[in-house]
């Protein structure tokens, strides 16, 4: 090995650089034992900005199982992907080049996407091989190519033919920064700061006012122009009355119906409700159930239309605050009261969305939701409470899946509309991928009616009804010409093995994977769910650009091994969010150097050639069958994806009995002499600790195994088993007990570990392991004895409750002390009496110590006990 300290810096590159130039973790092609196969449906992440700890932790954890699957012999598939055609990489090329996409043509701007992704997924490729993460690189795709555009267009048309898919005008939710239909699963709560409106209606009865007035409660005034009706709860007795009548809306003069539904809230505001067309979802079930009449003050950008009069042309805000005023000096504004509410936003770009009338395409999911529960729970789910919230998103479905977006960048939906009836035109699935804007429709006349003309769709798919389908873009899903059917080019792949993912986006990407591949295929897509939490700051708040917690993955990586930024990832259970804390990598750090140290002096105690096995003596059989134990313990973790108790397990024993109590006695064994016994053991345990360490610590084991032993990679050995060697593990721990409490021993009385001690006595068996003790701790004569210890326990005081004791006793608690301190006191079933009084259990806790009147000093080894004479 290299004299010295361990260089992560060099040695961490070096790798990274050969593991791509080698095709290490190539899946390799020709046709796979499916039964020998593990893919892994990696997230292609959002072209939306810069690596960031979130993409750290979550492929980091990918990574483990990846490379524990891999060193259990199976073949990985383990691909790379960019998402990047959707609203993400809009907004990031509008804001890197300072435009908008409504300024170009869609191929112009597309092409502007694309080089500025480019760049970005440059960046993003190389610093994930710099966290050495083990992707098959020539797996990468993007979810703009031409290949997968085709993939995408296929599944529109599969769909489109099985009814699945459906074109229809109605109220859609609507970003208005955006100015594209959005679906719901892209919404997301936000606590904004608003005001209530107390506002005063006329009531008016066949067109004439009546001497009463009733209020209304409003956060959006500016919808005064929209409202179509008002609403009274069937219950609502003190409002009953006004029933049929019509009410006059301030400022704008409609007059619209007063009817009753069960549906409002009377416990909100007046109990008395406005239905605008559209505020919220219970406007749009009014608007259907009622047939009311349609009034959309608010357009696509969030400007007020002609509907609302002198308002038209004001934003949404201004138009707000314009139309208060004016109600105020009207004498209709009865109160205005800050609230904090909730408000539906827009994930992407934190906008209030609206509700609008347009024309869209949708997936049907309201009529399944039973079967897509029924798919969820198919799946094998890490950790098994992430299924809840799956069930949660579909359980609170109200809206089928909208998949069209008027954006430049995306993908085309492939259909034209005959410009004479408006008959949908679907294109050949052996044409994919087309562009209607530029390509020509299948047919020269519409199927219907006969017309030569169309009209191209110039809507884009929603990113998800792409990012959907990444099992099936990797397996290979197309359409074969001469069967007539889609066919799986790669079935080996498909179902995946693992779904890999966050679980902030169990709603977008996985419910919306499950739906497209289970409607194609009829299968679910993947046999297992690992779903990773969020990374916290060190406060456990959640890291963002606008608290300014963000935590740079460079900056780190310029301080720390990347070794140990796996090692931190690994430092929760799967599914919890997890803080970012340096004490985490520094922890890692010091294991890569324990480890680093521990090998130099395991390859200088052994010889070259690997040893065959010999005669063990007890030790050595103990320290070997308590590694298998821990090898059994390591892997059931790594199977049940619990990194954390693996890592924290592997590193326990490592350091404590093999590096603190083993490696120390198998060190003075071989300083004395030839023991092939120590030296096969050593180089036995260290082989499988490089092993087992190797998922997590991917860089310093690959240094150390190819260095000390030269047979390839450490990611493609094979992942150990036990070995079977039998052992007696209790007297083998104790034996480790008795040697950690002489230690600690030598440190109290601050003596060398190599001070010599006259005389042991251990109350316990530990015969077989006598000389190995006595060598490693300098013991003169060790007796090991088969006895009950003279050790008695001595009560040396009584702790009062006085939380109990107090109110109980008030001021006889001083003579129930007084008493205790004189010994005066007795406890008797479990209740102790003092000063003439009685106090139940839980007032009390006798405390005790365990003295040794004899010969020399009585030290804890575990159980037992250990007298020293010296």
């Amino acid at each position: 090995m290299p004299s010295g300290e361990y260089d992560p810096e060099t040695v961490e590159r070096q790798w990274q650089e050969r593991w791509v130039e080698e095709d290490l973790y190539a899946y390799g092609d020709g046709a796979v034992d499916p039964d020998t196969v593990f893919s892994i449906d990696s997230p292609p992440p959002t072209v939306s900005g810069s690596l960031h700890w979130g993409h750290v932790y979550g492929f980091t954890l990918q990574d483990f199982v990846a490379r524990y699957n891999r060193m259990q012999g199976e073949d990985v598939f383990f691909p790379f992907g960019y998402d990047d055609n959707g609203i993400a990489s809009e907004r990031l090329t509008e804001d890197e080049l300072g435009v908008r996409h409504q300024d170009y043509g869609r191929r112009e701007f597309q092409e502007k996407c694309r080089e500025v992704c480019a760049q970005y997924e440059a960046e993003f490729t190389e610093k994930m091989q710099n966290l050495g993460i083990s992707i098959d690189w020539s797996e990468t795709y993007q979810t703009i190519s031409p290949e997968v555009q085709r993939t995408s267009q296929l599944s529109f048309v599969d769909l489109y033919e099985q009814g699945r898919e459906y074109r229809q005008r109605a109220p859609a939710i609507w970003c208005p920064e955006c100015e594209t239909a959005i679906s719901q699963v892209e919404t997301e709560d936000d606590e904004q700061d608003s005001h209530f409106h107390d506002i005063a209606f006329d009531v008016v009865e066949d067109g004439a006012d009546l001497p009463e007035t009733f209020t209304i409660s409003t956060t959006r005034p500016e919808l005064l122009p929209a409202c179509v009706s008002v609403f009274v709860h069937p219950d609502d007795e003190a409002n009953e009355h006004l029933v049929g009548n019509h009410a006059r809306i301030p400022l704008f003069g409609q007059e619209v119906p007063i009817i009753e539904d069960e549906r409002v809230d009377m416990g909100t505001g007046s109990g008395v409700v406005m239905c605008c067309t559209f505020g919220d979802q219970t406007d749009i079930e009014w608007y259907q159930a009622h047939d009311l009449d349609l009034r959309i003050a608010i357009d696509e950008s969030g400007t007020l239309t002609d509907v609302a009069g002198e308002y038209a042309g004001l934003d949404r805000d201004e138009a707000r605050e314009a139309i208060v005023a004016d109600l105020d000096e009207a004498g209709a504004l009865l109160d205005r009261r800050a609230i904090t509410h909730t408000v539906n936003v827009h994930e992407r770009c934190g906008t209030s969305i609206e509700f609008l009338v347009t024309e869209q395409w949708y997936v049907k999911l309201l009529d399944k939701t039973e079967e897509y529960l029924e798919a969820g729970r198919q799946m094998e789910w890490y950790p098994e409470k992430m299924f809840t919230r799956y069930r949660n998103w579909i359980e609170g479905l109200q809206w089928d899946w909208a998949i069209s977006r008027q954006r430049s960048s995306g993908i085309p939906f492939p259909v034209w509309y005959c410009a004479d009836c408006d008959e949908e035109v679907v294109a050949d699935r052996d044409r994919l991928p087309v562009d209607p804007l530029s390509d020509d429709p299948p047919v020269d006349a519409c199927p219907a009616c006969g017309h030569d003309g169309f009209v191209p769709e110039d809507d884009v798919f929603d990113t998800w009804a792409t990012s959907s389908l990444t099992p099936l873009i990797n397996a290979g899903w197309d359409w074969d010409a001469a069967s007539g059917e889609m066919v799986i080019e790669r079935p080996e792949l498909y179902p995946m093995d693992m779904r890999p993912q966050g679980h902030d986006i169990i709603s977008f990407w996985l419910f919306h994977t499950v739906v497209k591949c289970y409607e194609h295929t009829g299968e679910v897509p993947f046999d297992s769910v690992m779903i990773n939490g969020m990374v916290l700051d060190e406060n456990r708040v959640k890291m963002s650009k606008s608290l300014g917690n963000i935590v740079s993955p460079d900056e780190v990586l310029e301080q720390y091994p990347v070794d140990a930024a796996r090692y931190w990832a690994a430092g929760s259970a799967v599914g919890d969010d997890l803080p970012y804390k340096e004490k985490g990598l520094r922890a890692g750090e010091r294991l890569m150097r324990k480890l680093w140290n521990a090998s130099k002096l395991v390859d200088d105690l052994t010889p070259a050639e690997r040893l065959s096995r010999p005669d063990l003596r007890e030790i050595d059989r103990w320290l070997l069958a308590e590694l298998d134990d821990r090898i059994e313990t390591v892997t059931g973790h790594f199977e049940r994806r619990e990194f954390s108790k693996a890592r924290d397990e592997l590193r326990s024993f490592f350091w404590h009995t093999f590096c603190d109590d083993y490696l120390e006695i198998a060190k003075q064994r071989l300083r004395d002499g030839d023991d092939r016994s120590a030296a096969y053991t050593l180089q036995t345990a260290h082989r499988r600790f490089c092993t087992l360490f190797a998922p997590i610590l991917a860089h310093v084991t690959e240094e150390l195994w190819r260095d000390m032993y030269g047979d390839g990679s450490v990611h493609t050995a094979d992942w150990p088993q036990p070995l079977g060697v039998d052992a007696d593990l209790s007297a083998g721990e104790l034996a480790m007990d008795v040697v950690a409490a002489l230690r600690k021993y030598k440190t109290d009385h601050q003596l060398s570990m190599n001070a010599d001690v006259d005389a042991v006595r251990v109350y316990g068996d530990v015969d077989a392991f006598a000389d190995d003790i006595r060598r490693v701790m300098h013991v003169d004569e060790l007796e090991s004895v088969d006895e009950t210890p003279p050790v008695e326990s001595v009560v040396t005081g009584v702790d009062l409750d006085y939380s109990l004791v107090g109110p109980e006793f008030g001021n006889q608690v001083g003579d129930i002390e007084a008493a205790i301190a004189q010994g005066d006191y007795e406890v008797v079933d479990d209740r102790l009496h003092a000063a003439g009084v009685e106090l139940d259990a839980e007032m009390f806790e006798i405390e005790e110590e365990r003295q040794y009147t004899g010969e020399g000093e009585m030290i804890e080894a575990g159980d037992t006990v250990v007298i020293v004479r010296n």
